[in-house]
């Protein structure tokens, strides 16, 4: 007996997606965690979106948090990023089957007031019907216009090591 599985395509969300960044310099490390990002996969199309609002961003130190809003991201005057992109040979992911599936993702980063290209590789983990999105990848703060004063610069790194861990648990109609 033979048992077929129909899925349908889906669009897949998170409103608590996880996206971390870490700087790697010679005097300090430095690292934030943001878990309320918002991302959307369309299963039919590979069209995917990120919306990360910078203040989400958690460090260890207060004051580290407030220079990051205030100084070099500038908050008030470019609250957020966002990725829009499309996975690169979707069929390639089975979201009826439990698995991992390597994939290529292109798409624009906005930040900082910047639109950038990327291709990014990743992973989409497929547990119990539901993908998880996962990648890293290093952006340099001078594409995105970020100045880091001379002050600074043995604290900071001018290249940020992106990671995104988000599963996309919720589907929309």
């Amino acid at each position: 007996m033979t048992t077929m599985v129909s899925v349908q395509a889906q669009k897949f969300y998170t409103k608590s997606g996880r996206i971390d960044f870490f700087s790697r310099a010679p005097l300090e490390n430095i690292q934030a965690v943001n878990k309320t990002v918002v991302a959307i996969l369309d299963s039919k199309t590979g069209k995917v979106e990120f919306n990360v609002f910078i203040r989400g961003f958690e460090f260890e130190k207060a004051l580290m948090q407030e220079h990051f809003n205030e100084n070099y991201m500038e908050t008030s005057k470019y609250p957020k990023a966002t990725f829009s992109g499309e996975i690169q040979h979707t069929n390639v992911v089975n979201y009826a089957l439990t698995g991992e599936y390597k994939v290529i993702v292109k798409g624009m980063l906005a930040m900082h007031g910047i639109s950038k290209a990327m291709e990014v590789s990743g992973v989409i983990s497929v547990i119990d019907g539901f993908p998880t999105l996962k990648a890293a990848f290093t952006i340099s703060l001078a594409d995105y216009k970020i100045h880091i004063p001379a002050i600074v610069r043995d604290k900071i790194s001018p290249n940020v090591t992106i990671t995104v861990n988000s599963l996309l648990n919720n589907t929309l109609k």
